[in-house]
């Protein structure tokens, strides 16, 4: 299998403190991970990485066969699909969804000068279907609620047919309905086979949907245990990388974690 994600002894540093430290993370392109840790761990940066949003202070990160710091990185944006509240931050509130999607395809988050043909708007509207959006596509993005934001950085996320798609957080502080529709989702997509590899962070085991099959624990910047998902999303491991007594169980093709 192709290896879409190859980090070897990468370290980020913010002043003076290591954000990472000599992580070695690797992922394949018919695996879907999921980047659990605790507040501070590093799993965002981790992403950032490897979606070529920031360069490692050391170390080397190979990007779907692409070394940062010898190649262009916005081509290589191109082929990531990227969902993050700080990118959906840059989404302007008058842009609508239909656009905010559609200008994924130059990797800008407003649109400009560029010159989109029918059929980006009709794969635009096809997506926004997909992730049960149609009715909001010309609806302003600012007008939307909490769930229909994070669904719609999903759906812009995979507008391009990423070879890569990187979900921060995706369903973090949304209600129940919103985030249960929206795991279920994610679920069926990640289950495809032709879905692309996927990285996603969470801080609840309880928001990794089916289909994910490996996962890495984050602890104070470096992965504490990576692998498969069933051997290594057990009641010991957990409890060490969060520092707290947890009980680990699975049913219904979901995790669960409760203290001991």
């Amino acid at each position: 299998m192709s290896v879409v994600i190859d980090l070897n002894n990468v370290t980020v540093v913010r002043e003076n403190r290591p954000i990472l430290d000599n992580v070695d993370f690797r992922v394949e392109e018919n695996q879907r991970w999921a980047i659990v840790g605790s507040n501070g761990a590093g799993k965002t940066t981790l992403l950032r990485v490897a979606a070529a949003q920031i360069q490692p202070t050391t170390g080397t990160a190979t990007i779907l066969g692409e070394r940062l710091g010898e190649i262009n990185v916005f081509e290589l944006r191109t082929r990531i699909g990227f969902a993050s509240t700080a990118l959906a931050n840059r989404i302007p509130n008058s842009e609508t969804v239909v656009n905010a999607v559609m200008t994924a395809a130059y990797a800008v988050t407003g649109r400009w000068n560029e010159e989109y043909d029918d059929v980006d708007e009709r794969r635009a509207r096809r997506v926004l279907n997909e992730w049960h959006l149609l009715h909001l596509a010309d609806r302003a993005f600012g007008t939307l609620s909490d769930g229909e934001r994070k669904r719609v950085q999903i759906a812009r996320a995979v507008m391009t047919d990423p070879e890569l798609l990187l979900l921060d957080e995706p369903v973090a502080s949304l209600d129940m309905a919103s985030r249960e529709l929206t795991i279920g989702i994610l679920g069926e997509f990640a289950s495809s086979p032709v879905a692309p590899a996927m990285v996603m962070v969470t801080h609840h085991l309880e928001e990794i949907p089916e289909g994910f099959t490996h996962v890495a624990l984050l602890k104070d910047g470096r992965i504490f245990s990576a692998g498969e998902i069933h051997s290594t999303l057990t009641s010991d491991k957990v409890s060490e990388a969060f520092g707290f007594g947890l009980h680990i169980d699975f049913n219904a093709g979901r995790f669960h974690a409760r203290a001991r």
